[in-house]
C-alpha cells in the first residue's frame, strides 16, 4: 500500500497560489488547446493580477477555477488546495474549528469550505452499483438525537457495503421497508447475494430478486457461515467515532455531506495515494 502524501510533500508541489492555478489550468485545460474564441491551437498565458488565463492570439480568457469548490471565493488557492490535503489525510474527518485554526480565517469561512469540499468528495466518488459475485452487506444506522435506538429525533441512515469493495450510504426517511428497499434495488445489482441482521425492514429482499441470508443479533448471532455484516459494521464505528469525537453533532440537514466525507475515504482506503490527487484532477469538464 503506498502511503498517503506528507506535508512536507504537499509544501513542495504547492508552495503558493500559483503553483495551485497553474496545476488547475494544467489539468482542465492542457499545455495547448483550441480557443473557444478564435478556433486557433493556442497557448494561453496568466492574467496578472486574476485567476485566469487568456489566448495568446485573440486574448479570450478562461478561469479553471469555473465549476470548482474555488469558483467565486476570495480565499487563496493554497488554503483550499491545503484544507483538502488535511480531508484526505486523516481518518476521522476535519472540523471547522481546525480549518479556522490551521488558516486563521474566519468561522463562517472555514465551515464553508469544509461542506463545499465534502460535497466535492460525494460527487467524485460516484455511486455505482454493487454485487455481482459479490456478496453485499446492508444495514441500517441511527445517527444523532439523544433518545435510545427507535425513537424519532435520530435520522435514519441506509448503509450498503460491498465485502472487500465500496460502500454506499443513503439518508432514507424511516426504518421500514417501504424507505429501505428501493434504495437497495437501485444500488445493488439484481441477483446479488446479501447479508443483513434481522430487521423486519429487509424481509421482503427475497421477494426482490436478491438471495437473502439474516444473522440474528438480538439472540447473539453475528455470523453464519459467510452471512455476516462486519463490514458495513466497520464503517458505522469508523463514522460514528469520526462523528463523536471530531464533529461533536452533526445536523440531520448537513449528514449527507458527512457521509459522503466518509464513504470517498473508506472506498479509496487500499489507494490513501490516490484520495488527494483525485480530488485535485476529477473536476468537470471545462
Amino acid at each position: 500500500m503506498t502511503k498517503a502524501m506528507t506535508l512536507k510533500t504537499f509544501n513542495a508541489r504547492f508552495p503558493d497560489d500559483e503553483a495551485c492555478l497553474n496545476h488547475l489550468m494544467t489539468v482542465r485545460y492542457g499545455a495547448k488547446f483550441h480557443c473557444s474564441s478564435c478556433g486557433a491551437e493556442a497557448k494561453h498565458h496568466k492574467v496578472k493580477g486574476r485567476r485566469c488565463f487568456e489566448c495568446e492570439f485573440c486574448g479570450h480568457q478562461v478561469y479553471p477555477t469555473a465549476r470548482t469548490p474555488f469558483e467565486r471565493t476570495r480565499t487563496s488557492l493554497r488554503d483550499w488546495f491545503f484544507v483538502m490535503f488535511l480531508f484526505t489525510t486523516t481518518r476521522n474527518g476535519v472540523s471547522a474549528k481546525e480549518i479556522q485554526r490551521q488558516l486563521g480565517v474566519t468561522y463562517k469561512t472555514a465551515w464553508r469550505m469544509g461542506h463545499e469540499i465534502r460535497k466535492y468528495m460525494g460527487w467524485v466518488d460516484g455511486d455505482d452499483q454493487l454485487g455481482g459475485d459479490k456478496i453485499v452487506e446492508a444495514d441500517k444506522a441511527y445517527i444523532g438525537g439523544k433518545d435510545k435506538r427507535g425513537e424519532d429525533d435520530k435520522t435514519v441512515v441506509l448503509g450498503i457495503a460491498e465485502r472487500g469493495g465500496d460502500v454506499i450510504t443513503r439518508v432514507v426517511a424511516g426504518r421500514g421497508s417501504f424507505y429501505v428497499v428501493p434504495r437497495i434495488i437501485e444500488h445493488v445489482k439484481a441477483g446479488t447475494r446479501i447479508a443483513t441482521d434481522e430487521a423486519k425492514a429487509f424481509n421482503s429482499l427475497s421477494d426482490e430478486g436478491f438471495r437473502h441470508g439474516t444473522v440474528n443479533h438480538s439472540a447473539g448471532e453475528y455470523v453464519r457461515g459467510d452471512v455476516h455484516t462486519n463490514s458495513i459494521e466497520s464503517f458505522w464505528s469508523a463514522l460514528k467515532r469520526g462523528i463523536s469525537g471530531t464533529h461533536v453533532w452533526v445536523s440531520p440537514a448537513h449528514l449527507p455531506k458527512y457521509l459522503a466525507e466518509f464513504e470517498f475515504r473508506h472506498n479509496l482506503r487500499k489507494q490513501p495515494h490516490l484520495m488527494f490527487d483525485l480530488l485535485l484532477q476529477a473536476f468537470p469538464r471545462p
